[in-house]
């Protein structure tokens, strides 16, 4: 047997990402190991030490023992010391031992892909003690490996692949969640629909539409009357959604059109990975 059709597209597009994030740091002096990325609080170093701590886990690897020093600023929550754990008991490595390490997960992750038979819907070891299908596991992997390639490329200055297959992993991704961020979190009004119009390298044009029990749904087809229209690049939007920046650094990106109260509140949820 081999990996199911449903699971392929997540395969490849891991693939994709992780070769080029170890094409990225494989000539890497050890200072450049230190360069700050835009994910919050991270180096080059802690964005490969995470890399390689999720694709391990996704192994069946245990998670390390270790103690994480009190003074990390940016842990306030479980989830972000659960994510800590595989970065800090890196913090120390030297460029070859990190390398070395991410050449050798990433030759064990594409054997067990190789070897995959199960079913999409397989259980299978998640975060925090969780369980989640195989699809959304490998699905996450792409997504979250193709964001860190980003980051990377940010911080050493290598710009490319925002139209790779995890690009498309990412955007069906982000997607998904938009109806939550203009429904829920920025409080859109029943009956009222928001347009997103992405340009770039991924290119799309969706709206939210809000029902009058205040539930949110997005489609593809263009709104007559929006109460907010948004107008953005496609770096941008990931950006924002992921984090990396907050609207009022990239604002000469975005141009907005309708209820400014709205788009603000749009705009301030925009971020929804954790």
């Amino acid at each position: 047997m081999s990996l199911h059709p449903t699971l392929q597209p997540y395969a490849d597009a891991w693939t994709h990402s992780v070769e080029a994030i170890s094409e990225l740091v494989q000539p890497l002096p050890e200072g450049e190991w230190n360069r700050r990325t835009p994910c919050p609080a991270w180096s080059v170093r802690d964005v490969i030490s995470h890399v390689i701590g999720l694709d391990c886990e996704a192994l069946g690897d245990p998670r390390p023992i270790h103690t994480l020093p009190r003074d990390l600023y940016h842990v306030t929550n479980e989830q972000q010391r659960y994510m800590e754990m595989q970065v800090d008991v890196r913090r120390h490595h030297t460029a070859p031992e990190m390398t070395s390490e991410l050449e050798y997960t990433i030759i064990r992750r594409n054997r067990q892909l190789r070897n995959e038979s199960r079913d999409p819907d397989t259980m299978v070891r998640g975060q925090l003690g969780t369980e989640v299908t195989l699809e959304t596991s490998m699905r996450m992997r792409a997504f979250d490996v193709w964001v860190h390639e980003q980051d990377l490329r940010a911080a050493l200055g290598r710009p490319g692949n925002l139209d790779s297959p995890g690009a498309y992993v990412a955007r069906d991704m982000l997607l998904a969640l938009l109806p939550k961020v203009v429904a829920k979190d920025a409080g859109a009004p029943p009956n009222s629909a928001v347009v997103f119009d992405v340009h770039g390298p991924v290119e799309f044009l969706r709206t939210v539409r809000v029902d009058a029990e205040g539930r949110g749904t997005v489609d593809g087809a263009p709104s007559l009357g929006p109460a907010v229209s948004l107008a953005l690049d496609w770096e941008t939007y990931v950006r924002l959604a992921c984090g990396r920046v907050t609207a009022d650094v990239v604002a000469d990106r975005i141009k907005a059109e309708g209820d400014p109260e709205l788009t603000a509140a749009i705009l301030l949820a925009f971020a929804v990975t954790p």
